[in-house]
């Protein structure tokens, strides 16, 4: 009796959930419609004979709710916009528990998401090109564009900034459409509702394509400029904010000039408070070079570019690109072999762009009156594929390709490439391309684009290892990250030379790595000092050394030695008074034939 009375009770619990399941979705399907934009073109659910509903229609239900969903997430995103918040570029800040949820936003992702969803998509920004821009005029016609952004678990409110950006900064004539490639992102919020969004929202130029699996940067903007239909293809990343009247002139230089390439001076937008960084009194900016290392890196623009300049907002050369953000004449960016589609991931496809540019007859150049601000993040928020090494397997397969005897500086940096060079791949399709578009040799383009670039064996009267004649030490950077002043050290010699102990001694004096030279900034009278390693192209004096015939390397405005007495391997490197001691006594690997002593 007690078994019957459990079965009923089971069998009448379960009838009871199946009648409230069917009135919720009765519900859900009758309910009013108080959205018309989202539901006006959604036809009724269709009765059938029996009053029941077929299974397409449970799922249309199903859809129904998971719009409303997204509906009111969007809402709420709006809602918690703060009117006025980061507007004119300003620095933005938060308090109390909403401060604490944007750091750790900040430690998380290298930006800090919490603020960033509390200002406006369509905020203002100062306009904070030269005044001279001001006067230039364009002509009516010009080229269309189509900007490809391509992301990957990009911030929902910092993606759609960019593209409300575009949107509110382009002539819509000009605008042919945006290209939103998503490179397999995985972040719940820019599936079905980026989706809804963009059908809701933006207008339909608004476009979107998704990976079905990773495929990374460059295989994904080649994905993107191969859906392209504008004559010109503009490429930004996904953090971005343009500037006023920022396209037309890049359209204005493609049309005079079709091989040009172009990049707008890039601002920094920071990471932590979204403030937009600009000088608006010098209006200074700097171009692309790069490190023998494989990396890009920024440099004042060149004396012999200064001079040949009309004005201060003339298109101005640049040796190379940072990557992110250019335009380029559509049929020209496949004519000259469009990206390097065996390149992985991310990383030395600008550089190999633009070896590839200037040495196949195109130019590199930035536009003084074309501005993006772009948030330059502290680390890369997310993995890459496998974990893969694909900057150094990229930019081996570019210095192979494009840099000919000068590949042996890259080399030095990256020896398991030189003592295993299968591991770039196949690159007989590059070495093709190259061939077939007659390309110059990167000789001529150290010689005629980049001339103040320092060839470390070449611009040098003395190069290598520096150690002592007495001792197995030499000169070390000591791991120093060479973008900030450091002080010069001594470790053991290496049994073969490693870019630590690469030092040379230049034609004109400097002891110096690749970008940074030893000074003696202000002894003071004392007896011991250090040597700082700083940027090579600041102002500071005190830089001049020469060395004698026996091996003493002299500060010239100091008079003082270098200096290892008493001194270990790991600590930094004295100078002091000359003296008749053997540990002022050094020895370079290499020297000039036109070697001249002191």
């Amino acid at each position: 009796m007690v078994a019957i009375r459990r079965k009923f009770f089971v069998k009448l619990s379960f009838c009871t959930l199946y009648i409230i399941g069917v009135l919720i979705i009765a519900k859900q399907l009758f309910r009013a419609n108080d959205n018309p934009k989202v539901y006006k073109e959604q036809p009724a659910l269709p009765r059938y004979a029996n009053n029941s509903y077929k299974q397409k229609d449970v799922d249309v239900a199903l859809h129904r709710l998971q719009i409303e969903k997204y509906e009111q997430q969007i809402l709420k995103l709006e809602r918690d916009v703060v009117p006025g918040l980061g507007d004119d570029g300003r620095p933005a800040y938060l308090y109390g528990k909403d401060k604490v949820l944007g750091e750790a936003a900040l430690a998380k992702k290298a930006l800090n998401v919490i603020l960033s969803n509390k200002i406006s998509l369509t905020r203002k920004l100062p306009d904070v090109r030269n005044p001279l821009c001001a006067n230039l005029t364009y002509d009516k016609l010009l080229p269309s564009a189509s900007i490809i952004i391509i992301f990957y678990n990009e911030p929902w409110s910092v993606l759609l900034r960019t593209v409300h950006s575009v949107l509110k900064g382009s002539p819509t004539n000009l605008l042919k459409e945006i290209i939103l490639v998503d490179d397999h992102s995985e972040e719940e919020e820019l599936q079905g509702k980026l989706d809804y969004y963009l059908l809701t929202r933006l207008p339909r130029k608004v476009k979107l394509l998704r990976l079905p699996y990773r495929q990374g940067l460059i295989r994904a903007r080649l994905h993107g400029a191969k859906n392209a239909s504008g004559d010109v293809l503009v490429f930004l990343d996904a953090h971005c904010e343009v500037i006023k009247d920022w396209l037309q002139p890049l359209l204005q230089r493609i049309k005079d000039n079709e091989s040009a390439v172009l990049m707008p001076i890039i601002d920094n937008i920071s990471e932590e408070t979204l403030e937009y960084f600009h000088d608006n009194e010098a209006f200074f900016f700097q171009v692309g070079g790069f490190t023998w290392s494989g990396h890009f890196t920024w440099i004042n623009i060149q004396k012999h570019e200064v001079e040949s300049r009309v004005s201060p907002i003339s298109p101005t050369r640049s040796p190379t690109m940072a990557g992110g953000l250019f335009a380029i004449d559509k049929r020209y960016f496949w004519k000259i072999g469009s990206y390097d589609n065996k390149m992985d991931g991310w990383g030395g496809e600008n550089l190999e762009i633009s070896f590839r540019i200037w040495q196949c007859g195109g130019t590199l150049e930035i536009i003084p009156c074309s501005r993006v601000g772009h948030i330059f993040r502290n680390f890369h928020p997310y993995k890459f594929p496998n974990d893969k090494d694909t900057h150094g397997i990229n930019t081996a397969r570019l210095a192979f390709v494009w840099m000919d005897e000068y590949k042996r500086l890259f080399l030095l940096h990256r020896s398991e490439f030189k003592d295993n060079p299968k591991l770039i791949g196949d690159i007989s399709e590059r070495l093709e391309l190259r061939r077939k578009l007659k390309c110059k040799s990167f000789k001529w383009y150290l010689d005629n684009i980049y001339p103040e670039k320092f060839i470390p064996d070449e611009n040098a009267i003395a190069y290598g290892r520096v150690r002592l004649r007495s001792r197995r030490l030499c000169l070390d950077n000591l791991q120093h990250e060479e973008d900030k002043p450091y002080n010069l050290g001594l470790y053991n010699c290496h049994t073969k030379l490693y870019p630590s102990q690469f030092f040379s001694l230049s034609k004109s004096g400097e002891l110096r790595r690749e970008e940074t030279c030893g000074r003696i900034l202000d002894n003071d009278s004392k007896p011991h000092v250090q040597v700082e390693m700083s940027d090579c192209n600041n102002e500071k004096d005190g830089k001049e050394w020469i060395l004698t015939k026996d091996g003493r390397i002299i500060h010239v405005e100091t008079g003082l030695c270098l200096d290892g007495t008493k001194l270990h391997s790991d600590q930094d490197v004295q100078a002091n008074r000359c003296a008749n001691v053997p540990d002022q006594l050094w020895k370079f690997d290499v020297y000039s034939n036109k070697m001249l002593f002191a």
